[in-house]
């Protein structure tokens, strides 16, 4: 699979585990697939962006907590998208906290599935 194709599949995966995540998660809303797309095009972007610099600079906290310390700052993230993004609503920490671990393990998954675990 081609660079590009393999971006769309994640971009549909990450859109529809949003989707997801907003029916079982009590204090998540997501109107629209649509609003789901450009919440994951976004949260992409601010992964590769804004993600790298926040786990460099909370490096020492992160060995402290070995590494657990990451899903405060991927919430820390999906609340901050959830600002940006009309019609894609997290009410709070907890709920964004839950929701982070969930799309870590979907990216997990897709992962496996797609890289063979390598």
């Amino acid at each position: 699979m081609n660079t590009l194709s393999w971006l769309i599949v994640r971009l549909l995966i990450n859109a529809g585990a949003l989707i997801l995540v907003s029916r079982f998660i009590e204090g998540i809303r997501v109107d629209t697939f649509t609003t789901a797309l450009i919440a994951a095009l976004i949260l992409g972007i601010v992964n590769a962006i804004i993600r790298p610099i926040l786990v460099i600079l909370t490096l020492p906290i992160n060995l402290i907590t070995l590494g657990l310390f990451t899903f405060a700052i991927n919430a820390a993230l999906l609340l901050l998208v959830a600002n940006v993004v009309e019609g894609f609503v997290i009410d709070g920490f907890a709920s964004a906290l839950v929701a982070a671990v969930i799309l870590w393990i979907v990216s997990l998954i897709t992962n496996t599935f797609f890289h063979g675990g390598k």
